[in-house]
């Protein structure tokens, strides 16, 4: 049985810093859902209705297009271990950009990294727990450091023409706000 909750208490915390992965989930008024597995060293609760996560480069760009047009995510969390159960954050969200006043104190929350692309800052507003019974068990066999050694490959500034070229609109040809936001250009 679902249970609802106007915010994120200590053992909500606790579950979700005990979680190798999270999924998010944004859709703008029209388009596509995008639902989009998160892992590494990116999410920190900050207080019981308050949620950083960083993102970092990617493929697409979706998350910072649909919050343009409707301001709304939900994260979520799912036991692959022992206890099941699954967590979802529902709420509002803020897209922070490397050149937003407020990245630097943000962005000190996690591992220095250039290729963080956008910071999002969530209001929870709703806490949801379920059961996770039909979960499989699987056992985290680690991080992987694809993405790092990618990026360490490319370099800051073909990191920054990534972006240009496959970042700055989303599937459904949405403006991510990726250049002005961070690289002070028009896209």
């Amino acid at each position: 049985m679902a249970k609802q909750f106007d915010q994120i208490d200590a053992a909500h915390q606790r579950f979700i810093e005990d979680q190798h992965l999270f999924f998010t989930g944004t859709a703008g008024p029209e388009g596509y859902v995008n639902v989009s597995p998160k892992g590494m060293d990116c999410l920190r609760v900050l207080g019981p209705n308050r949620i950083l996560w960083r993102n970092m480069t990617g493929s697409g760009n979706e998350t910072a297009g649909h919050l343009s047009q409707a301001n709304r995510m939900t994260l979520m969390w799912c036991s692959f271990t022992t206890r099941p159960q699954i967590l979802r954050c529902y709420g509002t969200a803020r897209t922070i950009h490397r050149l937003d006043p407020e990245w630097a104190a943000l962005d000190a929350h996690f591992t220095p990294a250039f290729q963080a692309r956008q910071i999002y800052d969530v209001d929870v507003t709703l806490v949801q727990t379920s059961c996770g019974y039909a979960v499989p068990f699987m056992d985290f066999a680690g991080d992987r450091d694809t993405l790092d050694k990618w990026a360490d490959a490319q370099g800051e500034d073909k990191i920054h023409d990534y972006w240009r070229d496959r970042n700055t609109l989303t599937m459904d040809g949405v403006p991510t706000g990726i250049v002005a936001g961070n690289l002070g250009q028009d896209a």
